[in-house]
């Protein structure tokens, strides 16, 4: 199967999890934004932004920005992010850019190739051939236009408290992302100082042909290097090696930091990458079920010292 077409069966798999068990969940607010509603220059790609909340459990004072991969729609991120409301967190998917797979940079022998595809959807810069966005398409202005919108129309959210002088308020911000998300994620990392990342199924940016993961993410990040946590899939497609040595690049390790988990056992330890091997179809999507709430939990929970 091509990786286009996997990426494709795999997002409708999520889709059929998360509307299965969408009544589980009944408390939590749920509000979807059309894109234009809160900038105008903002394009529509697969549908409407989402942001939930559960108002009947305490604030962590903390926002959940989930970060779709290739192909996936916001929408299709409620099954997560309603699990991580009931816990207290504001949550925001956001509806982007994402129909160029990461992996179409895996074969360049341009070193700076995954890194200016990153630049080009996360700030809108105009340095990749692979992809155009403007700023005004950007992740980072679709997410600051929505929080202002929801701060404006949803009080009750106190979106408020995650913006200062209209822009995000970086240190109350856990950024998290699947596949193509789960390098954008790192990076947006990599400029603002944010609460923690959790990388979900990858990233995929391993230079192929060079031997090596793509040296953007070894740059200088703003974000402390033990504020990252990963859960990847042993037998992911996209291949975990790749991935954990990814990742490794991400945390500056010298070493792989891997634990083995179970789902639903209570993970210990303070290792920053996790993995699964249950058995499956679909195990780049497996990181996102929802059996796996227990290492939801400790990558939001473990010690980041």
């Amino acid at each position: 199967m091509s990786p286009k077409n996997m990426i494709k069966n795999t997002f409708v798999l999520l889709a059929a999890i998360i509307f299965f068990a969408a009544g589980t969940r009944a408390q939590v607010k749920i509000l979807q934004v059309e894109p234009a509603l809160t900038d105008p220059a903002i394009e529509s790609v697969h549908g409407p932004h989402i942001a939930l909340y559960d108002p009947n459990v305490p604030s962590r004072h903390l926002l959940y920005l989930f970060i779709t991969g290739t192909g996936g729609s916001a929408v299709g991120s409620t099954r997560m992010d309603s699990i991580f409301a009931t816990w207290g967190y504001n949550a925001i998917s956001v509806d982007y850019e994402d129909n160029v797979i990461a992996v179409a940079s895996a074969h360049s022998l341009d070193s700076t190739s995954f890194g200016r595809y990153r630049d080009a959807i996360v700030t809108g810069a105009p340095v990749s051939d692979l992809i155009k966005v403007d700023t005004a398409n950007s992740i980072l202005n679709r997410f600051q236009k929505l929080l202002v919108y929801l701060a404006k129309h949803d009080p009750e959210g106190n979106w408020g408290e995650f913006l200062k002088d209209g822009q995000p308020v970086w240190s109350k911000v856990i950024v998290g992302g699947h596949s193509q998300g789960a390098g954008h994620a790192p990076y947006i990392a990599k400029l603002f100082d944010v609460n923690r990342v959790l990388i979900f199924s990858g990233p995929q940016d391993f230079m192929d042909d060079l031997g090596r993961p793509a040296p953007w993410q070894r740059m200088k990040s703003a974000t402390p290097a033990s504020r990252y946590f990963a859960f990847l899939a042993m037998n992911d497609p996209f291949n975990v090696k790749h991935q954990i040595a990814n990742c490794m690049a991400l945390m500056r390790l010298a070493k792989p930091d891997t634990m083995m988990i179970q789902p639903g056992v209570p993970v210990h330890g303070h290792s920053h990458i996790l993995i699964n091997d249950i058995p499956t179809k679909w195990p780049h999507a497996s990181t996102l079920f929802p059996e796996f709430e227990n290492v939801w939990a400790y990558m939001l929970s473990a010690d980041d010292k």
